[in-house]
Parts: structure tokens; sequence; C-alpha cells
């Protein structure tokens, strides 16, 4: 693409050089830039894109976005602009030919739950819509590739990168995790959503936002952007769970169409004789005078709101209630969402991304209903993360657990022991809890103590499949290694 098409509609753009320079990619990181790339030198909170010119024009850029002209540089064309940062959405939405206006666009966003719902909306839209994209958490689902998500939702040109990809492939929608810091630092700027979800909103990351209503007014951004939609093909609606306490304030203004789902307040789609089991939930369904009886393969009174969220998705898009309960009553499960670890020493264990004390409060009241003995928890917080939920983590175990093993999550930065002694501040009793800093010693603990048909929750990495720490970063699976240890503590009982 030639420059002055991408910077067509951006004439506070002074341009020094040929117009005609074509390029090849854009990218703000120099370590990814390749021949013929246009270089943009944002400035972050913590770096300046401008100290890396130098090492982007020796990767091959051949023009460079920045706010400073610099006579030195005659050999590359230079556009100015006194902040990048505030057009580089308007010229990946550009340079990708706008993607996001091809494709049923969902986003979902909410403190817990967002994983969930997107796999159930992908799954849906599959079998109703026809091939869907994903973008989230655990994974980024593009075509027939499937990639480990780096973050939940990646910076704006990759979205744009990946979503034009999706087109390509054939997909005709596609789902993406909306984070709060997402949304705060606009990441998913000039992506044209057609439906968003709100799925609630409790106590985390208040070390980014400071307080809760700042974090709403973050999650707010991605309902007030459906106002300002390019598409004007089909009707815009915002799906809200009305169950939250937040709920009204993230809908207040909100112009477009609006569906609500909840169990305990009136809703447009809401659920009622609710029977939970551990292989799943029986409820009855209502929408608009319909009433279907469901059964989701999903524990948990927290996945009902996730499987309403998903149901009303589609129900914007004009699929029956019936139809839609008869397809969610096979869908999969989510990998590292209350994941069983099949063993031999008849005890329940789970993996469970749960990573903040409501999140931990939800799985637990769960495991609570369907326990048959014990229930053990092993669980840590992640370093340089909100330090504010780390004793509340502590007392929603104890409230629930038999036993809680504090141990380490990602300690990242920080001291693993000092995250510990912070975490066990919530306790109330000494013998609530046990200390192990090492989490496969952890793991391994609570499998010794438990006996058959006890339960055991891991709790905070779910899929995950790393450890971070200060100076490195380790292989760690919470489901391989319950499952090897069980092994072998099986093998020592049995060597025969």
């Amino acid at each position: 693409m030639k420059l002055k098409k991408l910077f067509k509609e951006l004439d506070e753009c002074q341009i020094k050089g040929s117009k005609e320079t074509s390029i090849t990619g854009i990218t703000a990181n120099s370590k990814l830039v390749a021949p013929g790339n246009l270089f943009i030198a944002k400035k972050g909170k913590t770096h300046d894109g401008g100290h890396y010119i130098p090492e982007a024009i020796e990767a091959g850029a051949c023009a460079i976005l920045t706010d400073l002209f610099d006579p030195s540089l005659k050999q590359i064309v230079q556009i100015i602009h006194p902040n990048p940062l505030a057009i580089e959405s308007t010229l990946a939405s550009e340079y990708y030919q706008h993607p996001s206006d091809e494709l049923f666009m969902v986003g979902i966003t909410g403190t817990n739950g967002k994983t969930t719902i997107s796999f159930l909306i992908k799954s849906l839209l599959d079998a109703f819509h026809g091939p869907c994209g994903l973008i989230g958490t655990i994974e980024y689902i593009v075509g027939s590739h499937r990639y480990q998500a780096t973050r939940t939702t990646p910076d704006v040109i990759n979205n744009h990168k990946m979503l034009r990809e999706m087109c390509a492939s054939g997909s005709r929608s596609a789902v993406m995790e909306v984070t709060s810091h997402a949304l705060d630092q606009g990441r998913v700027d000039k992506i044209d959503f057609d439906v968003a979800v709100f799925s609630n909103l409790t106590l985390d990351h208040l070390d980014y936002h400071v307080t809760m209503e700042q974090y709403c007014e973050a999650k707010k951004r991605l309902f007030t952007a459906l106002e300002k939609s390019r598409k004007k093909t089909a009707p815009k609606w915002a799906v809200f769970n009305s169950d939250s306490p937040w709920a009204e304030q993230i809908m207040q203004g909100c112009s477009v169409n609006c569906l609500t789902y909840g169990i305990d307040q009136k809703a447009d789609l809401r659920a009622s004789k609710i029977r939970l089991g551990g292989q799943g939930t029986h409820a009855v369904v209502t929408y608009r005078g319909e009433t279907v009886e469901c059964f989701w393969p999903l524990a948990g009174r927290f996945n009902i709101y996730n499987c309403l969220a998903a149901m009303g998705v589609m129900l914007t898009r004009g699929i029956p209630l019936k139809a839609l309960a008869e397809k969610m009553a096979c869908l999969p499960t989510v990998r590292g969402r209350l994941e069983p670890v099949p063993n031999a020493l008849d005890l329940k264990i789970y993996v469970d991304f749960a990573h903040s004390d409501d999140a931990l409060l939800n799985v637990l009241e769960t495991l609570t209903e369907i326990k048959k003995g014990k229930l053990i928890v092993v669980f840590g917080c992640g370093g340089d993360r909100d330090k504010t939920k780390r004793p509340k983590m502590a007392q929603a175990c104890e409230r629930f657990a038999d036993l809680s093993i504090v141990t380490s999550d990602n300690p990242r930065s920080e001291d693993p022991q000092a995250i510990c002694q912070e975490i066990v501040k919530g306790f109330t009793r000494q013998d609530a809890f046990l200390v192990e800093v090492d989490r496969r010693a952890a793991i391994q603990k609570a499998i010794e103590i438990a006996e058959p048909n006890d339960s055991i929750l891991i709790a905070g990495k779910g899929h995950e499949t790393y450890q971070v720490f200060a100076h490195k970063t380790i292989e760690f699976d919470d489901v391989k290694v319950a499952a090897d240890i069980c092994s072998q503590l099986n093998y020592s009982s049995n060597p025969s």
C-alpha cells in the first residue's frame, strides 16, 4: 500500500518524502520491523518509540511515523504527527482494509466469564452462522490455525491483522475477549462490533484502574463505541447481565438495542427452576414469553450466566430459543475452567483459572454443592498485580474450603514468600491453611493429604502452561503436574 492511500484521511500528518512510497506492513515494535515496513514511533507509559528509530531503520523500515522531524534521516520517509499513538488504530484499520466490516463481530467484557462465554459463542456461531474466529485468553483461532495467546486482547495492529486473516480464511464472524486494559489503551479502536456483552464487574485490576468507578468507565467504552458504527447493515446490540450491580451504570446512556439476562432480577432472558449437578446444570429458560428446558454440560451457578450470555448473543441473530437449547446440550467444555484431572486415586481434582476473590467464591460454591468429602484448595496470587485482592482470596477459601494450601502463582518480579505472607493475612484461623511456596510441592501435598472422594481445586492458572518468576519462565501445567503426581502415588501404592 502506498503512503498517500494509507494517510489519505489524516490531513494533520506531514509527509516528508515521497507519498508514492509503498510499504509492506506496519508495526510499533522495532524488533518486528521487516524490510519495507512503516515503523510507528509512539510514546507509551514506559517507552518512547523514538528511541528505537535507528533499530527500525537498520531492520529495513522505509518510513517512520514520529512526532518530531529529524533532518539527519534523509534516506527515509518521515511522517510527522504530534501524537502517533492517537492515529495507530486508524492506520491499522486502513492498512488491513477495515476487516471488522466484513465480519459479524462480538466483543465480551467483564471481570469473570469472558473466556467461557467466548468459546460458547464461537461454538454456536460455527453451528448456526458459519466459520468463526476467536481472540482471547487461551488462544487465537484464525481459520484452521490455532495460536497460543500471548495476552487476552493483543495490540491494535495485531487485532486488525488477525481479523483480516480471518476474512481471508473464510470466517464469517469473530469473537473477542475485550479487557479493561485493552479498552483503556485503545487496543480495539476502529474495530466495529455488532454485539457487545457485559458479564460482570468485581474487584480486580485496581493496581491499574485505582477505583471501581474508573474500572467501570473503562468497560463502558465497549458499549459507547457501538453507537459510532461504520456498519449500517444490521442493528447493534448490547447484552447485559442484569444481576450485576454494575449493569445499570454500564447500560446508562447506551442507545443501541439491549438484551438483558439473569437469574435473580427481571431480565429478557431468564433461568429458573435450576438444578445443579457435577456433570452439568438443568434449568428452565424463558425469553419473551417462550419457555424451554435446558441442559448445559457446565457445572456451577456462575456458568448459568455464561450460558445465558451466549444464548443472548445468538437470539440477537434470530436463532430460535429451542434450537439454541438443543445445541448447547452438547457443547464442549473449556480448557482450564473447572477442568477435571483424571486419576486412579478416587479424588475429584479440578483445575480452574479463578484468580480473583469473586471468581474463587463462584468455583468454591459450585464444588461445595457437588462434593462428597473434604474440599482442599491450592492457590496463590500473581506478582506485580492488584495486591488488595490477596487477603480477600484467603477469605474466600476459608469460607468454603476445609483446607487451603497457599503457594506461588506467577510471582513475576516479587518475592514468592512475601506474596504468600500477604495472602495469609486474610485467614482468621491458623488451622485453615498451610504455606508451601513451591507450586508442585503444594499440589503434591494436597493430593497426599486428600482421601478417597475428597475434592481438590488447583486455582489461579487454569490453561496456562508456564510459571513466571523474576528472572526465568518455566514450563508448568497444573493439569499435567497433578496427573503426573497422581500416577506416581498410584504406582507407589500398587507397584505390581
